[in-house]
């Protein structure tokens, strides 16, 4: 599949997020006259269980889960990359210590370390991408590890060293640049699981507290009316079924293109 096909699904999404400051929505508004009424003229996708329409609050659930993927994803991949760059290349104690940490961390399934870290937060969204963040920054810390160790060690990188280069400049100017396409496809996977924890989380009342939208939330609301308004859970559903899958491709794209220029570069080499 082509890499704007998914991209244009993540575009898309991008922008229902940024027009919910513009369009004038009241995704909050209570119409007792409208309740569990499915979806038709006055509304695409219906109304839920207090009579609010559930397309308006889709669009809000998409600023939602929009916002906690870009700063969980940030947030990670800066600390996570400053970390794993740092360790690989200083090795020595500093790298022993760092390993034996993220290894503590792997030990713990990563949806569970959140939910605890949550709910010791408390609920609300920045807890959510503080507790996402703090379990986020490990995938990111071992793979920039392992790229600056098979990179210190190439010849431009021990030329700089010879020429006197500090480690700063070494790490910012001849290794980050190296290890950014590994990177890009990570934070790419990253997205779709940062959209499935947020909304894990928000079912579990954890995220996003009423009356604001989420899409785990609507999910969760909607259980209760499965059989009478499915509309309430289908429409967040296929949402995040829709970007999860729009992420996953354009990841998948990406990484077959990264392989490919790498085995050509390598070819060149030889």
């Amino acid at each position: 599949m082509r890499v704007w096909i998914p991209g244009g699904i993540l575009g898309a999404w991008a922008l229902l997020a940024i027009s919910v400051y513009i369009l004038p929505l009241s995704p909050n508004l209570i119409q007792l006259e409208h309740i569990l009424v499915p979806p038709g003229e006055g509304a695409l996708l219906g109304y839920d269980d207090l009579g609010r329409d559930i397309g308006q609050r889709l669009l809000v659930g998409a600023r939602t889960s929009f916002l906690v993927a870009f700063w969980v994803v940030g947030l990670s991949a800066l600390l996570g990359t400053l970390i794993g760059t740092v360790s690989g290349y200083l090795g020595g104690w500093w790298d022993r210590v760092v390993v034996q940490v993220i290894d503590i961390f792997l030990a713990f399934p990563g949806i569970l370390l959140a939910i605890a870290l949550a709910g010791l937060l408390g609920p609300g969204i920045e807890n959510v991408v503080v507790a996402l963040a703090a379990v986020g920054w490990v995938g990111y810390a071992r793979l920039s590890r392992a790229q600056v160790l098979s990179l210190k060690h190439r010849e431009h990188v021990r030329a700089a060293e010879a020429l006197g280069s500090g480690r700063l400049r070494i790490m910012t100017r001849h290794l980050l640049p190296l290890m950014m396409a590994p990177l890009i496809v990570e934070a790419t996977f990253g997205v779709a699981a940062v959209v499935i924890a947020e909304a894990g989380l928000s079912f579990l009342g954890l995220g996003v507290q009423p009356p604001d939208a989420s899409w785990g939330a609507m999910i969760r609301d909607g259980t209760r009316y499965m059989l009478v308004a499915p509309h309430m859970v289908l429409a967040p559903g296929i949402a995040i079924f829709t970007v999860v899958l729009a992420v996953n491709l354009l990841g998948d794209r990406l990484r077959d293109i990264m392989d490919k220029r790498l085995a050509t570069v390598m070819r060149k080499e030889q």
